[in-house]
């Protein structure tokens, strides 16, 4: 029974951090953090961005959790902290990966969600200061970006 809770404790804690990261990204990275998020919305030369320093904000919250979890045996916080590890994961592999391309691993995916996700991020970008933006989350996507995709789709066989 443990085992069960523990892995509702993971999952849940995953998607809870779909929230977390949807505030984060509305509130405070386009709030009063902008002076961190703007050079991802106006690239400057270079790998690295001051936006990455959202990884550690992220991270130390995980990192405090999994030292906290493993005092006197593993307890809930270890389960938290994993599944906010595992989110982050995640969101590096569809952020960085699939979307920016930083890493060329993915890079000719035709799969209809990461092309969903990948418009949904281009509308997000399409504003280049705090203002008025759209589509701040990650990994769920708004219907009207699934529906633009499956336009796209049925243009593309009807041709």
């Amino acid at each position: 029974m443990q085992i069960a809770f523990y892995i509702f404790l993971v999952a849940a804690t995953f998607c809870f951090m779909e929230g977390v990261a949807w505030f984060t990204h509305k509130y405070i990275m386009h709030g009063w953090l902008w002076y961190l998020h703007k050079d991802h919305h106006q690239p400057a030369p270079g790998f690295f961005e001051k936006n990455d320093a959202f990884f550690l904000i992220f991270a130390l919250p995980s990192f405090f959790l999994f030292l906290f979890g493993v005092k006197d045996g593993l307890n809930w916080m270890f389960f938290v902290a994993l599944g906010i590890f595992l989110y982050g994961a995640a969101y590096f592999i569809v952020h960085d990966v699939i979307i920016h391309q930083r890493f060329k691993w993915f890079t000719r995916s035709n799969n209809s969600y990461v092309r969903t996700i990948r418009w949904a991020h281009k509308m997000h970008h399409k504003h280049l200061g705090p203002e008025d933006g759209e589509s701040f989350g990650m990994l769920y996507v708004a219907r009207k970006y699934w529906e633009k995709v499956k336009k796209d789709n049925a243009r593309q066989h009807a041709i």
